[in-house]
């Protein structure tokens, strides 16, 4: 059977595009040139991720311009898309019908409007279009799903490390960053007098306002360890100063943003959670560990364990963070001296420093 052009691309080579969203564009493109008029076209496709339960890309003909609309999750960031999104703004760029296949079963949905109506030999070739984009579409959610998963469990900056290298455990390399190791105080006493739902209601709530912070301000969330949380932020270009004010600023943020939740918690007469944090700045292998057919992607060494052991400082000195002295030599935002304290496992005393109490309500 002779294939028209489109077909063929669709075939041969529609698998290597960078993604939907350029297939979308790339498909429309070859359509029109084997004289398909075309105005736009939508492509909806459900993907695997925590917040967001769909992607809509939307293609103009004219400029060859794809943007893109989000659909959230049930209970997610904001309201869900319509199931019919890609078919509205079609009717509303462009008089006439549109023209919608699903793609595979149950698979995408790809629709196309024309500055004229379609006429059935226009039809037959955006069905067979859909029917060859088929295996294409599939090949690249495939791939979508696999990044997706692992920046849910990894972040991003991991994910693209784990994508980009053979799964092996001598694999790895040495990076500098600030590292932020956080967890909850009293966290086992509210475990045994608490419902399981409201544990992990409280968990997610913390967790949000600690890696909401961390993200906010460039840094990565590598592991959730019970209650714990390790973050990093990547030193880039040589120059430490910007990854350890980042880091500054998120423990800041993040504890502006437990002072919020523990006022709606006392409002909902609920204890208050409260945190401790540790910020240093060191070197690094940031890479995979584990059994041999068993891989965790992890950050590990000398520096690791210095801001756990400086988080556990947090109760007795009565602080909510800590600041090394070495993240502290690399940066000019002011900060209180705390002396010098010896860390357990730790050979050396470690310079401590906090951040200024924050002025209370003007009376």
């Amino acid at each position: 059977m002779q294939l028209s052009p489109t077909l063929a691309w669709l075939v041969d080579a529609a698998s290597d595009s960078a993604g939907a969203d350029r297939l979308l564009a790339e498909l429309g493109a070859h359509l029109l040139a084997d004289g398909v008029p075309l105005a736009a076209g939508a492509l909806t496709l459900e993907v695997p991720h925590p917040l967001i339960a769909k992607r809509t890309w939307l293609w103009r003909a004219d400029n060859g311009r794809v943007i893109e609309a989000l659909g959230f999750a049930p209970g997610g960031l904001a309201p869900d898309l319509p199931d019919d999104s890609g078919r509205r703004w079609l009717r509303g760029f462009a008089d006439g019908n549109v023209h919608e296949d699903v793609v595979g079963r149950d698979g995408p949905l790809l629709g196309w409007i024309g500055p004229r109506p379609f006429t059935p030999d226009d039809i037959e070739q955006l069905r067979q279009a859909a029917r060859f984009a088929a295996t294409p579409l599939a090949a690249l959610a495939a791939r979508a799903t696999l990044r997706a998963t692992l920046e849910a469990y990894l972040g991003k900056r991991s994910a693209e490390r784990v994508l980009a290298a053979p799964l092996r455990r001598d694999l790895g390399e040495t990076i500098q960053a600030a590292l932020l190791y956080a967890d909850l105080r009293g966290f086992t006493t509210l475990s045994e007098t608490s419902p399981p739902a409201d544990i992990i209601a409280a968990l997610d709530a913390w967790f949000d306002r600690i890696a909401g912070a961390v993200h906010a301000f460039g840094g990565e969330v590598l592991k959730f360890i019970g209650d714990g949380v390790l973050a990093i932020f990547p030193v880039v270009e040589g120059s430490p100063r910007r990854a350890c004010e980042a880091a500054l600023r998120a423990a800041g943020a993040a504890e502006a943003g437990m002072a919020y939740l523990n006022a709606e918690r006392a409002a909902q007469g609920l204890p208050p959670l409260a945190f401790g944090a540790a910020l240093h700045l060191g070197e690094m292998l940031w890479g995979n560990i584990g059994a041999a057919n068993r891989l965790d992607f992890t950050a590990i060494g000398p520096a690791v364990n210095l801001a756990s052991r400086l988080e556990g400082l947090c109760k007795p000195l009565g602080r909510t963070v800590l600041v090394s002295g070495a993240l502290a030599a690399e940066t000019d935002m002011p900060l209180v001296a705390l002396g010098l304290h010896k860390l357990r496992g730790i050979a050396s005393p470690c310079e401590v420093l906090t951040l200024p109490e924050a002025p209370g309500p003007a009376s």
